[in-house]
């Protein structure tokens, strides 16, 4: 079901990418971001990219890149999305559970999130759940489409056991 993403693979999940920007909710990309832009910046940056399919649909997807370079080269950081219609079935766990074997496999240490939303508890719960915590706050750094401002917070998880 987890395989690496193709172009055809991101234009066929682009309805549910440009659904989750244009609601302002959980990610800090421009709402008016193009199909070219968002492929670069999902597939072409990343080390590497990956989706969640079920009988030629693809429900979810995570991209797995270095946070950092030089002496911090050995934290890495994903984004993951999964359909609106195919939440609370399990799929963003098993997308962070696999990129957290191919982090390892990659040479990555651990794994930090830079900016989750605070009012995306689901998120939270989950990443917590996985061994996340907690490790900052940043007050008001989220301009949410409904909620106005909102913190965001870094979560990090060593992987290296």
């Amino acid at each position: 079901m987890i395989r690496e993403m193709t172009r055809s693979d991101f234009e066929s999940f682009w309805p549910t990418f440009s659904a989750v920007i244009q609601a302002q909710e959980t990610y800090a990309f421009d709402a008016d971001m193009t199909l070219e832009q968002a492929y670069h910046l999902w597939c072409e940056l990343p080390l590497k990219t990956y989706v969640w399919e079920e009988q030629g649909v693809i429900l979810g997807s995570y991209y797995l890149k270095a946070n950092a370079m030089g002496p911090s080269r050995h934290i890495c950081n994903c984004g993951y999305m999964v359909a609106e219609a195919a939440r609370g079935r399990g799929i963003a766990r098993a997308l962070c559970e696999h990129s957290q074997r191919v982090a390892v496999e990659r040479g990555f240490k651990a794994m930090q999130f830079n900016s989750v939303v605070s009012t995306n508890t689901q998120a939270v719960q989950l990443w917590k759940a996985l061994g996340f915590n907690i490790i900052g706050t940043i007050p008001d750094a989220y301009q949410h489409g409904q909620l106005g401002y909102v913190d965001c917070y870094i979560m990090y998880k060593w992987l290296d056991t």
